[in-house]
């Protein structure tokens, strides 16, 4: 069956991206005249799975960004800026990603945050009011 956890392994962001740009395109070409054929189950669920997995990378990799925005000196308020959100909800999102690092640490096919990582991470972020 496909699933993300199935696929995710297999494709970079860039590759999923790709997958899923070929098989929505064809999709929405059949029928429409055009020589594409329309999905089988199988590729139907693959885009869906794939749609899922582009996510999931776009959003680890936002946060990535957002910490190395950190690092790099940035407030809450550049960030939520430049997220288009608040100072508070950017902040937020990212301490629920720090906590998931914390949760997911030790699973296979996972990364995650150890303790010392969990601290570094906590400490960075700060608070929303901190610039």
């Amino acid at each position: 069956m496909t699933t993300p956890q199935s696929i995710e392994p297999e494709h970079t962001l860039l590759t999923a991206v790709a997958r899923l740009d070929a098989l929505r395109t064809r999709e929405s070409l059949a029928g429409f005249g055009s020589d594409a054929e329309a999905l089988d189950r199988t590729e139907t669920l693959e885009l869906l799975a794939l749609s899922e997995v582009v996510a999931r990378k776009a959003a680890y990799g936002r946060q990535l960004t957002v910490r190395a925005a950190r690092e790099a000196g940035a407030s809450w308020t550049q960030i939520g800026a430049a997220l288009g959100m608040t100072k508070q909800a950017a902040w937020e999102a990212h301490s629920r990603w720090i906590d998931t690092q914390g949760e997911v640490f030790g699973q296979p096919g996972r990364i995650g945050f150890d303790q010392d990582d969990l601290a570094a991470a906590r400490a960075l972020a700060g608070e929303p009011d901190e610039g």
